[in-house]
């Protein structure tokens, strides 16, 4: 048998939504349709039928479902009333395949442009399902539909009026996978599928570390809700985790060790604390507490005892952490890279640094724990342009453009770095407020505001958008 057609199903999500008398919220109507298209030349005998066969509410906060039915299996039809800022409808959407040809979600459109329209305080969310699913033949799917009323953002009474139209578009495949490509390829995150980019501000391949992925940009989608406070997430790790750092400054002024030069005798009798201070090294935590041994230049440039825990690590993993009241339970302990950075330059043949060197020098020494800080790394990781910015002299000398590419270098005040320096002891790396990335001698003992950083498990669900306005929320 011979076919010259591609197998296609579409369902398609239409919706009018608006405001009426005493705030009342309500969604016109939502058809869900399936349009199917075979051309060929020979008969076909395979079975294509993709339905959708039941939508329970589940939750319901301050909203009333009017109406709510599927007419031939083909088309769903809500009717939803949300009485006030806040309220959200959540509905479990079941897909089903009750045909013999294999299917894959190759497209989920219309979320991002529904929500970007005005009025922008209406929002509509597909979750726990994303491009790349199989619907083997006799499977079915369960997703959820969820539209809510942003109370972060403002709205007018008079124009609450707003069409949503949301396609997902199944195609044939051969045993789950697609007979034709996927048209994007993206990166599970927290059971949301996030599509990755090689320019602009997004998420992308950290070419260091194989598996790993960072946001860069000047302004990334990464908002992510922690504590009742903005963070964002700085990266997904090969484990699966996620690394997130805070989005505002604590109000506190701490320093990172008032212990002032903590070499021998300051933080406990017989104390070798970075003996060569020309080489830099670990000044975060006692030598007990690190992961191992470091993995070169061991008993030769990198020497020296460190007895204690430094100030601030003491105060993070202590007083803060358990001030830490909502979330709590998502924080895991992590390996933290906190050897001195930008130490190979004189070494190296051109001199310079790039950004997997930059890594392995933070991984000499390895700290396991639950709260720190950014490192040097994470700060040339986070810029977008790394034709300009992929090394430390290239950094260095376009600096602003950097720091204007960068959602982390890009700052109000200056931001105190987990990574010791080159030369003194004392030594600690900062991000200046003009985006420069630079260490001073008085860094350690200087009462700073800082922003914490931390891990959160792999195993999260995310909600939400990922914007300022509307931030992923931990499920």
């Amino acid at each position: 048998m011979k076919r010259s057609h591609k197998v296609k199903a579409q369902h398609f999500l239409i919706g009018t939504i608006c405001i009426a008398a005493f705030l009342m919220l309500g969604i016109g109507y939502a058809v869900l349709s399936q349009q199917l298209d075979i051309n060929g030349t020979a008969q076909i005998t395979s079975n294509w039928k993709i339905l959708f066969t039941s939508a329970e509410e589940t939750e319901m906060t301050n909203a009333t479902t009017k109406r709510k039915e599927i007419l031939d299996l083909t088309t769903l039809t809500l009717d939803v009333q949300l009485d006030q800022p806040g309220a959200s409808a959540t509905y479990d959407v079941v897909v089903e395949n009750q045909g013999d040809l294999d299917a894959v979600l190759s497209s989920i459109n219309g979320v991002d442009e529904s929500n970007s329209k005005d009025p922008k305080s209406i929002k509509v969310s597909v979750e726990n399902i994303k491009v790349g699913d199989s619907l083997l033949a006799g499977d079915k799917k369960t997703f959820q539909v969820k539209v809510y009323w942003d109370a972060s953002v403002d709205f007018s009474e008079r124009n609450m009026i707003k069409e949503i139209e949301i396609t997902l578009t199944y195609e044939q495949s051969d045993d789950g996978i697609p007979v034709g490509p996927i048209p994007s390829d993206g990166v599970d995150m927290g059971g949301q599928n996030v599509e990755l980019v090689t320019s602009g501000d997004g998420l992308y391949e950290d070419n260091t570390r194989p598996g790993r992925y960072v946001y860069k940009g000047a302004n990334p989608d990464n908002y992510i809700q922690f504590n009742n406070e903005l963070w964002r997430i700085v990266a997904k790790e090969t484990d699966g985790t996620y690394k997130i750092v805070r989005n505002e400054v604590l109000s506190e002024r701490i320093s990172f060790d008032n212990k002032g030069y903590r070499d021998s005798g300051s933080n406990g009798a017989g104390g070798t604390y970075c003996t060569n201070g020309s080489m830099g090294c670990n000044a975060w935590a006692a030598n007990t507490n690190l992961v191992g041994s470091p993995v070169e230049f061991s008993n030769t440039e990198y020497t020296g005892t460190v007895l204690l825990d430094s100030t601030l690590n003491q105060y993070l993993n202590g007083e803060y952490l358990s001030g830490i009241t909502i979330n709590s339970q998502y924080i895991v302990k992590h390996n933290w890279g906190v050897g001195a950075t930008y130490t190979d330059a004189s070494k190296n043949d051109d001199g310079d640094v790039d950004l997997s060197e930059l890594v392995a020098e933070e991984n000499v020494y390895q700290w396991n724990g639950k709260i720190a800080l950014l490192s040097s790394s994470d700060i040339q990781l986070s810029v977008s342009n790394e034709e300009l910015c992929g090394t430390l002299n290239q950094y260095t000398t376009n600096y602003e453009i950097c720091a204007a590419n960068s959602y982390l270098a890009n700052l109000e005040q200056w931001l105190l770095l987990i990574s010791p320096a080159l030369g003194s002891t004392n030594n600690i790396r900062w991000v200046r407020i003009d985006g420069k990335v630079g260490s001073d001698t008085n860094a350690a003992t200087t009462n700073v505001r800082i922003r914490p950083a931390l891990y959160i498990s792999a195993d999260i669900k995310l909600n939400g958008f990922g914007t300022q306005s509307s931030p992923y929320i931990l499920g």
